[in-house]
């Protein structure tokens, strides 16, 4: 499958063979699987307990990507694994001051909204609990406690999206932002605008898919010069399809993230290309690299960031992800 990277300091992910689904506890949008097919011996080591914490909003299947990961890791490290999730700041730092209630042996959190979680963060250090971040929050993860971080760097991941648009002789984009503040999904325009100046920003309700739509449509009917939107995840996205078309706008599509549904489109040739993080790996690695610490002291990243992405998907590679996505890793 054809790929391509763009990495700073990073330490290579493993793969380790899928092993049998531990019980998991959840507060999120999917229903945890009894077991994921595979067979195999969980570790032999001590049973321990993992939070995983995440400002997942209900619906994004993205979320359910991440999980997975978590989970899989959780059945081969013998791990009791706490899921749990919100979209409000102050009620994801509400579940991180849970699962230090709890005693867990170790939390793993993104850090989308790093200010307000910064107290509960504290208590976790404070009481010995290791913590690694994922997803969002790279730049303040080290700052917040955490022994590495779990993602990719956001604002690389824009600049490689606007390299990309720039090669190809876009000049007008227009970044679509679904939840104003979260540090992530800013840094991804701002490096998207760092390599095309002429990059709009526009803020959406993120929650509400019909404004999304109409918030889109509005812009594209008033910004005649646009020539791509970009949505920052799949369900976006694919939501933006439909405000071009009802816009009647000649502008394209591109996007970050990725689901099944977002892969066909661009294997399709609808969907210009997306920008991928691949969730599954920071699901796993922030599982596994808890219950390494557990085991041995040991801590993945050597002080700096593990990169998963970014990884450009487009017309050339997507049909092999959709493959991969048949089997809910990607």
């Amino acid at each position: 499958m054809k790929k391509f990277f763009w990495r700073r300091a990073a330490v290579a992910a493993v793969a380790v063979p899928m092993l049998a689904l531990t019980a998991c506890s959840s507060q999120g949008g999917r229903t945890p699987e009894a077991n994921n097919g595979g067979g195999g011996q969980a570790a032999s080591t001590p049973r321990m307990k993992i939070a995983l914490i995440t400002h997942a909003p209900a619906g994004d299947t993205f979320w359910d990507t991440v999980r997975k990961g978590a989970e899989e890791a959780a059945a081969k490290d013998n791990v009791e694994l706490l899921y749990t999730n919100d979209p409000e700041a102050g009620r994801q730092a509400q579940l991180i001051q849970q699962a230090v209630d709890q005693k867990v042996d170790g939390i793993a959190v993104t850090l989308a909204t790093p200010g307000a979680l910064k107290d509960s963060l504290k208590k976790a250090s404070d009481a010995g609990i290791p913590i690694v971040s994922l997803n969002a929050g790279e730049s303040v993860s080290k700052e917040l406690g955490a022994f590495t971080h779990f993602g990719s760097n956001e604002e690389l991941a824009g600049q490689a999206v606007g390299e990309k648009l720039a090669a190809e002789n876009f000049r007008h984009p227009v970044c679509v932002i679904q939840a104003q503040g979260h540090v992530g999904l800013e840094a991804r325009c701002a490096g998207v605008k760092s390599k095309v100046p002429g990059t709009e920003i526009l803020y959406v309700n993120g929650a509400d898919m019909t404004s999304v739509e109409s918030t889109a449509t509005a812009k594209l009917q008033a910004a005649k010069d646009a020539d791509v939107i970009i949505g920052l995840g799949a369900p976006i996205t694919l939501t933006l399809l439909k405000s071009v078309a009802t816009a009647g706008s000649s502008a394209k599509v591109a996007s970050f993230d990725l689901n099944k549904d977002l892969a066909q489109k661009i294997a399709d040739g609808t969907v210009l290309f997306t920008v991928d993080q691949q969730p599954w790996l920071q699901g796993y690695g922030s599982v596994d690299a808890l219950w390494q610490v557990k085991r041995g002291g040991f801590k993945l990243g050597g002080g700096q960031p593990v990169l998963t992405g970014p990884t450009i998907v487009d017309k050339s590679n997507a049909a092999d992800v959709v493959k991969f996505s048949d089997q809910g890793i990607r």
